[in-house]
Formats: structure tokens, C-alpha cells, sequence
């Protein structure tokens, strides 16, 4: 082989690789949007810009046109303000009725006046009322409530006497009948017949009372009286009252 044809095939040998390189590094590259080559005199057409070689570009248009890898995730940002409050709402539709409630009940308030005392006193000097059966002594009352009691006490000397063995009862009437609220106001006294020697002259006279309390009394006047009678299975004796002393009776109107 000639030296010429030698120097032909060796330069051949050495560009062509240049050329592959150059070709390569062409396809790499996008066109850019909207660019156009400029030639002759198209450079004074509106939207013609004339190609610049890849030194002129910069880092963003080789990174966007290029390959280019992507950097790590940035650090979230913080929470914003909270927002302003928003515009109050409409009114919502107004509910149904409720249920029917029960009926009630009917209470008048009473008014009642302050409690004021309400006393009576009845006394006798000397009754000496030697009866054995039936009424003593009596004292009438205005009673101003019916929702109250009467408290009653007679106080006055009594006396009983005889042979055998006897008792004799003193007790309160309420308009001609006993108390039964609760029960009756009663004082008894009870004789056996001792000794033979003794027994027929004994003869004491002693201050005793006869007290207590009634319910169920209506308002208004109230004839309270005093008796004397038997005990229930016993005989009678020999009764006094009031013999020789001041006897009384004492009526008082007290609350519930």
C-alpha cells in the first residue's frame, strides 16, 4: 500500500468515532419551544430567535432541556394563623311542640293569722258539793279553731268514804259527751275496806287534779263540765268535792 493511501485510512479511522460522539451529543439536546433558526434575513421576523451554543445557557434551561436529577424533599412548612371567625349562620327551622305536659295540681296558699293565746278560768270558793252521781261543776269556752286542742284541768279537793271496798270517778265532759280524741280525761279514786276498827272513820279530804288533753273539738262555744260517777265494777262510795277550798277550772286553746 501506498504511504498516501496509508495517511487516507488512518485520518478516516480517527474522525469517524468524533463523528458518532458529535451525533450523539446532538440528539441529546430538545429543541427549545417557540425557537426557530434564523437564516438570511428572517432575522427581523417577529418570532425568530437565532440558535446560541450550549455554553450560553444557563444551569436552569440546561437542568429543564437536559437530563437533570431531582434533589431531596424540602422541610414542610409551618401551620399558618388560624382564619378569621366566618359570618354567623341563618336561624334554623324552629322545632315542634313538645308533648303535652300532666295536669297539675290545685294548691291555695293559706294565709293564716299569728297564734294568739286562748285561756279561760272558772273557780269556786267552797263547792262542798257532796254528790255521789253527776255533775260537778261546768264552764263554758269559745274555742276559735277546729284544727286545735283543748287542754282542761280541774283542780279542787275530793274525797271518798266507805264501809267495803269502793271507787268513785271524776271526769270532763265536751258539750254533754266524753273526749274521744284521743280518750277520755279521767282521775279515779279507789277505797279497799282495811282494817275492822278503821274503816268506818276514815275520812280525808285531799287536793287532787283531773287533767289533760282533746281533740276533734268543731270552733265555736264549748260547754266543759266536770262529773263525779262510778268505776266500772266496783261499787259506790261516799263522795265529796270542793269541800272547805278554792276549786277550778282551767281551759287553754293550743295548737297542733
Amino acid at each position: 500500500m501506498s504511504p498516501l493511501a496509508s495517511r487516507l485510512l488512518l485520518l478516516l479511522c480517527l474522525a469517524l468515532p468524533l463523528y458518532g460522539v458529535e451525533k450523539v451529543k446532538n440528539r441529546g439536546y430538545r429543541k427549545e419551544p417557540d425557537v426557530d433558526k434564523c437564516t438570511g434575513n428572517d432575522a427581523e421576523k417577529p418570532n425568530c430567535t437565532r440558535q446560541s451554543s450550549d455554553k450560553g445557557r444557563s444551569p436552569f434551561l440546561n437542568c429543564m432541556y437536559g437530563s437533570c436529577m431531582q434533589g431531596p424533599a424540602g422541610t414542610p412548612g409551618r401551620d399558618g394563623n388560624p382564619g378569621a371567625n366566618g359570618i354567623p349562620g341563618t336561624p334554623g327551622i324552629p322545632g315542634r311542640d313538645g308533648l303535652k305536659g300532666e295536669k297539675g295540681e290545685c294548691v291555695s296558699e293559706i294565709f293564716e293569722e299569728p297564734w294568739r293565746p286562748n285561756y279561760k278560768q272558772c273557780a269556786w270558793n267552797a263547792l262542798n258539793y257532796g254528790i255521789d252521781l253527776g255533775k260537778v261543776a261546768d264552764c263554758t269556752f269559745t274555742k276559735l279553731r277546729s284544727d286545735s286542742a283543748l287542754r282542761v284541768l280541774f283542780s279542787g279537793s275530793l274525797r271518798l268514804k266507805c264501809k267495803n271496798a269502793c271507787c268513785q270517778r271524776w271526769y270532763f265532759t265536751f258539750n254533754g259527751a266524753e273526749c274521744t280524741g284521743p280518750l277520755p280525761v279521767e282521775s279515779i279514786i279507789y277505797l279497799d275496806q282495811g282494817s275492822p276498827e278503821l274503816n268506818s272513820t276514815i275520812n280525808i279530804h285531799r287536793t287532787s287534779s283531773v287533767e289533760g288533753l282533746c281533740e276533734g273539738i268543731k270552733a265555736g262555744l264549748v260547754d266543759v263540765a266536770v262529773w263525779v260517777g262510778t268505776c266500772a265494777d266496783y261499787p259506790r262510795g261516799d263522795a265529796s268535792t270542793g269541800w272547805n277550798s278554792v276549786s277550778r277550772i282551767i281551759i287553754e286553746e293550743l295548737p297542733k
